[in-house]
Order: structure tokens, then sequence, then C-alpha cells
């Protein structure tokens, strides 16, 4: 039997239990994990959860309309923000995706339905995983990163690929023992799969 022993502060439980895992079919809060995990590449995840709300005030929220039409003088004013990660090439890399996300909504009518497509509309139970055998990336998070940068979008392998899918539920990665394990796979359409 396996427990998340992960959340090691108030602000980390609080996201393991009512964010982390849950399944997500908004576009904007699929926008939002999505480039939080870029910005997290080579930084641990509770610093990008401690600037979170400074995130969401440089990059209007996260709605990605908005970001795509970011201008140099806007890559400006959020590395001059207060409490961001200042990564010009993340930055960068946000309005790119910005762009790409709206053409996968034009192409699939909503980013929802081409990620959820990866899993037939099913968040996925690996054998093994609620024992805590999980790994940094596997064949799913391979061949999502692969179509995404296909596509066009940046600073998105399959590492960080399959941080996401943890993150927005595509994925049920809580330990067996976890009250969340149980919860998740009650309240969403769950398939388990041998890794």
């Amino acid at each position: 039997m396996h427990t998340c022993t992960w959340p090691t502060t108030e602000l980390y439980q609080v996201y393991h239990d009512h964010e982390w895992g849950r399944p997500v079919h908004d576009d904007k809060q699929q926008f939002e994990h999505l480039m939080l995990e870029v910005l997290q590449c080579g930084l641990s995840w509770i610093t990008v959860l401690n600037k979170r709300e400074d995130l969401r005030a440089a990059f209007d929220h996260f709605d990605y309309h908005i970001i795509a039409a970011y201008t140099d003088a806007d890559v400006e004013r959020i590395m001059d923000a207060p409490n961001v990660i200042r990564a010009e090439r993340k930055i960068r890399a946000i309005i790119n995706n910005a762009q790409r996300f709206l053409e996968i909504r034009e192409e699939f009518g909503s980013f929802n339905a081409y990620i959820w497509a990866f899993t037939d509309h099913k968040t996925i139970v690996y054998e093994g995983h609620p024992e805590g055998n999980i790994p940094a990336k596997n064949e799913l998070s391979e061949c999502i990163a692969k179509d995404l940068k296909k596509r066009g979008f940046k600073f998105l392998g399959p590492v960080t690929v399959y941080s996401h899918l943890q993150a927005s539920g595509l994925i049920n990665d809580h330990g067996r023992d976890c009250p969340c394990f149980a919860d998740i796979n009650d309240t969403a359409d769950v398939v388990f799969v041998k890794a």
C-alpha cells in the first residue's frame, strides 16, 4: 500500500487534496496547468505554487486569447513583474503555446477534446502506480509530447507532459491509501491499464 507523501507544506497539501489529479475539462484551466508545467521546467513544483498568484496576474490569468497577442513589451513587463519566474525563453514559449493552443481549439473544437481523446476520454490508473511505481514519463506522454511538438508547442517534452497528465486528471497517480485515489476513481470515468 502507498499514500501520497509529497505534500510537505500547507500550500502543497491544499493543491494535492483539491486540484492534483482531479479531471480537468475546462480549456482555460488546462492551459494554466500546461503553462505552469512549462514554467516549472528545472524548478521545484512548490516554487511554482508559491508564485502562482503572481504568475496569474502577470499572464492575464492565463487567458490564452490575450497571451496569443502578446508583444515584446509584454515580455518585458513580465520580466519586470514581482515574484515571477524570469525566464525569457519560457515566457516566449508560453506566448507561442497560446497561439498553438488556439489552433488546436480551431481544429478540434476545444483543447479538452484534443487532449482527452488520447485516453479515450477516461482517467487512466496504471498497474503499479497506486503502489508508488510511477515513471517520469511513459508511452502516452511521449506520444502526446511528439504530437504537440509537431504542432509547434515548446518546452513540452514527455516528462513535462506526464506531469500535466497527472495534474489534469488524465492519469490518477495518487497512492492507493490516499483518500483522493478512491474519490477520483468514484467520480471519474476510469480505466485500469497495465503499465
